[in-house]
């Protein structure tokens, strides 16, 4: 039926492909890095960065809420998508104490322009692109994006994540803590 030679391409093609889906797996679920998790419990470094009219904010200014850094840029795809829940999730909890704060890994005119077609309701905030970046002072090893810390009140991380935050893990991060 088949000569040999075109079983060996047909074998080469199969394999390419159970190759390049691993490949693309693995890029949509980013493993957890160690420089990630270590991070918990910590209290947030000294930072300050420049807002989109480059007026400077020391994180530290939002202590006494919960805090919830988000780092994207504007050619990140699911970045992007996670940023309407986000601004949902502001509008919802934002009363309540909790907060999101947007921290563009971009250029700055390719943010400015971004935000100016789709804004948010939550402040944005420019990061640091040279090194050590802003999200890797923060535990973003692979600076993989997005990439989102969770601080308490006190400004020590809670949680971090790689990749993008669903609905449900921003009502958890973001509801007022129980009462003891």
């Amino acid at each position: 039926m088949f000569d040999r030679a075109t079983r060996l391409i047909l074998a080469l093609a199969v394999l390419a492909a159970v190759v390049g889906g691993i490949v693309q797996y693995r890029r949509q679920s980013p493993p957890a890095a160690p420089g990630v998790t270590a991070m918990i419990g910590k209290p947030l470094p000294a930072i300050a960065l420049p807002d989109l009219e480059g007026r400077l904010h020391p994180l530290r200014d939002y202590q006494g809420r919960r805090l919830l850094l988000n780092f994207w840029a504007s050619w990140c795809g699911p970045c992007l998508d996670e940023m309407p829940a986000l601004a949902r999730a502001q509008a919802k909890f934002g009363e309540q104490g909790a907060i999101v704060v947007g921290i563009a890994m971009d250029e700055p005119a390719r943010a400015r322009e971004f935000l100016a077609a789709h804004p948010v309701g939550y402040p944005i905030l420019l990061g640091r692109l040279d090194s050590p970046s802003t999200s890797l002072r923060l535990g973003n090893v692979g600076e993989v994006l997005p990439y989102s810390v969770l601080l308490d009140g006190n400004g020590r991380i809670l949680d971090v994540r790689r990749g993008a935050l669903d609905t449900a893990t921003l009502d958890r991060w973001l509801a007022p803590p129980a009462a003891p």
